[in-house]
């Protein structure tokens, strides 16, 4: 399919060398550049899972049912100079 993209004069002077020196075609200079920009946004654009990594149990102690962050975060500390 024939396309029309508009590319700086440097940039497309430099590529038409590389093409040159590599024994290749601008067109296959392109292809391939194309075709790695977008491995690489297939592969970074995946969604991070984080591995489930919990334990057995049966949540908090019952005193800490509703306590909020903070007071949870005091409890594992006490004792420890946190």
């Amino acid at each position: 399919m024939k396309t029309t993209v508009e590319i700086s004069a440097p940039l497309l002077e430099a590529a038409k060398e590389l093409a040159a020196r590599a024994g290749t075609t601008l067109r296959a200079l392109v292809e391939t550049g194309l075709r790695r920009v977008l491995a690489e946004h297939r592969e970074s654009g995946r969604a991070f899972v984080l591995p489930d990594r919990s334990v057995g149990g049966k949540g908090l102690r019952p005193e800490y049912q509703d306590a909020d962050w903070a007071e949870i975060r005091r409890a594992a500390y006490e004792g420890r100079g946190g």
